[in-house]
């Protein structure tokens, strides 16, 4: 199974008063590591259409451990499941910090839609979109 890894920085304002990642912040750091998988890494790989649309239609976050505003860069490893005609799944773990031996202080998963914005509705996945995404896929 081939897994994409990002690295995230936490921000000053990402603590909230008991000097920890707020629990919404956490959601917001996987948003920003998904960012490098579906906008970032599929564009290099001349599979720019998520770009296009792409909605969330689900999610599901447990907190496994508080992640220290120290921590400073997080690594998230995320792979892909679940890929169906319009729609798939990432699963992440995000550790708190930026090795590889760090512990595991999220996990979430995302379900999300290839979205047509012009039409307000979902469409189907690409060959070259479904080939992406099974590079990474469990």
């Amino acid at each position: 199974m081939a897994l994409f890894v990002a690295q995230v920085a936490v921000r000053w304002t990402d603590q909230d008063v008991y000097r920890h990642v707020n629990h919404a912040v956490a959601v917001t750091l996987l948003e920003e590591a998904r960012i490098q998988l579906v906008f970032d890494a599929a564009s290099e790989a001349g599979v720019p259409g998520f770009a296009a649309g792409l909605v969330v239609t689900g999610l599901a976050v447990d907190y496994k451990r508080q992640i220290s505003y120290r921590s400073r860069n997080l690594r998230v490893v995320m792979n892909v499941d679940d890929m169906r005609a319009a729609a798939f799944r990432i699963r992440y773990a995000m550790h708190d910090g930026p090795d590889e031996g760090d512990a595991v202080a999220v996990t979430a998963e995302t379900r999300l839609a290839t979205f047509d914005l012009a039409a307000q509705r979902p469409r189907r996945l690409t060959p070259e979109e479904r080939e992406f995404l099974g590079r990474w896929a469990a």
